[in-house]
């Protein structure tokens, strides 16, 4: 039988610190509130016990960051699509900011196995002076784990409406597309991260981010397939491929902690989680 599972999440600023409101529907939960940079920042770790979508299942998620707060949000692990019965898996994302609320969406990889259908959509919006910063990350199979992609489809939704939109399917039979030099050229994982603006970006403060991601990225292992553009004024995104998770993940904290310095003037205080 298919789950469908709710979570819809508001944060607010109470008496100096950020708080979340939160009510759920099924299997999809929120842990208690965590205050490790102090009352300014929330942060907060997603569950979903089942570990897992199947074909039919739905993840809806609904986060809205009033005026001052900010939220940092987390998974403890992978979301995983597995093997499809026939019908598609959903997981839908949608990420409210009011003007000069801020935001980081950092759930740890995807992964798409064999034979799934699945579509993995994130939508953005944001008022005036409100800021966020996301990523995603996701792997294609699991070929160290004799378990590659090689049945099935993925589809990967980002839009801030009006601004920005990135849309596209995997399908593993499409050996251009997987494995072409004008495709994944062979990779299986493939990453955006992404900083998201209400209000357009002043040129000095974009073009200051660019070039300091351009120089962190420079001498790392995955420079050759790597790079940050800002396709809109209010958005700058880094991309990458690579054979597994592990190298991207590891290069996406060090932007972010980078990003977090240069926009906001905040220590990159990781997550507890990430740290277990």
């Amino acid at each position: 039988m298919p789950w469908l599972a709710q979570l819809e999440l508001d944060y607010a600023v109470s008496h100096g610190r950020s708080v979340v409101h939160h009510r759920h529907q099924g299997p999809l939960r929120v842990l208690r509130s965590l205050y490790p940079e102090g009352d300014a920042i929330c942060h907060n770790v997603l569950v979903h016990p089942p570990g897992g979508l199947v074909g039919g299942d739905t993840l809806d998620i609904r986060a809205r960051v009033q005026a001052g707060a900010h939220a940092l949000v987390t998974t403890p692990g992978a979301t995983r699509f597995y093997r499809s019965n026939g019908a598609p898996a959903l997981q839908d994302t949608h990420l409210t900011l009011a003007a000069g609320a801020r935001m980081e969406w950092l759930p740890l990889e995807t992964i798409a196995y064999s034979g799934c259908d699945a579509l993995n959509r994130l939508q953005l919006e944001l008022a005036p002076g409100a800021e966020l910063i996301g990523w995603d990350v996701t792997a294609l199979g699991l070929p160290h784990a004799q378990a590659p992609f090689v049945a099935g489809r993925y589809t990967q939704h980002l839009e801030l409406p009006g601004q920005w939109l990135e849309h596209g399917t995997l399908a593993a039979d499409d050996a251009l597309l997987m494995d072409g030099p004008l495709g994944l050229a062979g990779q299986r994982c493939l990453a955006s991260l992404f900083f998201v603006t209400g209000s357009p970006l002043a040129r000095e403060r974009r073009d200051a981010a660019l070039d300091l991601t351009r120089t962190l990225i420079e001498g790392h292992a995955l420079a050759a397939r790597c790079g940050v553009t800002s396709p809109h004024d209010r958005v700058i995104v880094l991309r990458a491929l690579a054979p597994m998770v592990e190298p991207v993940m590891q290069l996406w904290r060090q932007v972010w902690q980078l990003w977090r310095g240069h926009f906001w003037d905040l220590p990159g205080v990781a997550p507890r989680i990430w740290a277990m």
